[in-house]
């Protein structure tokens, strides 16, 4: 149908390749692609710079009021980059020191509030494809097409050493799993929009896909959502 536009949620477990597979799609579709998790990895570093307590509620929407989010292109790369109060941060915020606090200051309840409202205004036109832990089940519902992103865990641990060891090769294998059994608990029990899959979602288990096998599997759902 031609100049139909839909929204497309990616999301699943930490280190299954949600960020990648939902950069592909978009950049296939000419959509807009809204990563999510560095949403809240830009706000987890700015409570840690500042000192933000972020177990006690005054303190967390005092910060909050503090903090400018942008996604900007970067016309090099073709990627939108994660920009915090007028600082690119997109690289800062995948340090293994975000990664452990991301989910603790993520179930924040106005965190979520403040995050949501964000995500629901830049996808108020369609036409984007936004990854992350409850965009299908939390942010938008009525989203056409929900993918649920899974993969064995040992498959995961593997997935995330190998980009975390390009940065910092003092990381330890068992660091990494870890944080990622620790990442995993905190996102599934949560008491506001805790990880889980979408009654309508399909789930997209990648443990022995190819990056191109993902994406023609999530092409052709995209090509049967818009008819």
């Amino acid at each position: 149908m031609e100049g139909k536009t839909i929204i497309i949620t990616i999301d699943g477990w930490s280190s299954t390749g949600k960020s990648t597979l939902a950069r592909q799609l978009a950049r296939d579709l000419k959509y807009k692609y809204i990563d999510s998790g560095a949403m809240y990895r830009a706000i987890t570093l700015y409570f840690l710079r500042n000192h933000v307590d972020w177990t006690q509620t005054g303190a967390v929407q005092k910060a909050l009021q503090q903090i400018k989010l942008e996604f900007v292109a970067n016309h090099k790369s073709g990627l939108s980059e994660m920009w915090l109060n007028g600082e690119n941060v997109e690289y800062v915020i995948r340090d293994l020191v975000i990664a452990e606090k991301v989910s603790e200051v993520a179930a924040v309840k106005a965190v979520r509030e403040f995050a949501v409202a964000q995500q629901r205004n830049m996808g108020k036109d369609k036409g984007i494809v936004m990854d992350g832990r409850d965009i299908g089940t939390t942010v938008f519902p009525d989203a056409e097409l929900k993918i649920f992103m899974t993969a064995d865990e040992s498959v995961r641990v593997q997935r995330r050493y190998k980009e975390l060891f390009q940065k910092n090769p003092n990381v330890t294998l068992e660091e990494v799993r870890h944080n990622l059994e620790m990442r995993d608990y905190i996102d599934s029990h949560r008491k506001v929009s805790p990880l889980r899959k979408a009654e309508d979602a399909v789930v997209l288990d990648n443990s022995h896909l190819t990056m191109k096998q993902q994406l023609e599997i999530a092409q052709q759902w995209t090509r049967e959502r818009l008819g």
